[in-house]
């Protein structure tokens, strides 16, 4: 059973998922047809007064122009018997492939906007775009961009006020990991 939860209380578990396995971003465009990818990177606190998620999608991934066009996404946590799907949905491209089928996952609709979350995640953030921009060149140490952008392929950041926030009742032991 899932129940709402103040966004502060996984965050924890939420963001050591994020540094290892990683957790599925959920975007869904106009169609209704979503799309998910693996993201390793996010933070969350209070930004303008209200709680924010970042997340950092590409320019090139199939996700970006979903989550563009409809201005909300989700972020879910999965657990750890879900880290072949993770692993995939990290490597495969949704203009090619619907991972939701493949990887047998349920979108299931979200409570308080039009993008789903995977009903098979523990721990779901449901977020609205309140701001995006994008990472520039001169603006990145060179270190880092010879690490990260090898080919120029620089992130969109987008900034989402968590609305909504809830997890399995079990979602510490489902995941099975201790917080920071």
């Amino acid at each position: 059973m899932k129940v709402d939860t103040h966004y502060t209380d996984f965050l924890p578990e939420t963001l050591k998922a994020c540094g290892s396995m990683g957790i599925l971003l959920v975007g869904q465009g106009f169609s209704g047809k979503p799309n998910t990818m693996t993201i390793g990177w996010c933070q969350a606190g209070v930004i303008w007064g209200k709680p924010i998620m970042t997340v950092l999608v590409r320019h090139s991934r199939f996700t970006y122009g979903l989550i563009d066009e409809a201005g909300t996404f989700t972020v879910n946590v999965m657990p750890p018997e879900f880290a072949d799907s993770v692993a995939f949905c990290g490597k495969e491209s949704g203009r090619d492939r619907d991972k939701f089928v493949e990887k047998g996952l349920t979108a299931v609709p979200g409570k308080l906007i039009s993008c789903p979350v995977i009903g098979e995640g523990v721990i779901h953030y449901e977020c609205k775009v309140v701001y995006r921009d994008d990472l520039t060149p001169d603006g990145i140490p060179s270190d880092i961009q010879t690490r990260f952008y090898p080919q120029g392929d620089f992130h969109r950041v987008y900034y989402g006020e968590i609305v909504a926030a809830y997890a399995e009742e079990n979602a510490r032991e489902r995941l099975a990991v201790e917080p920071y």
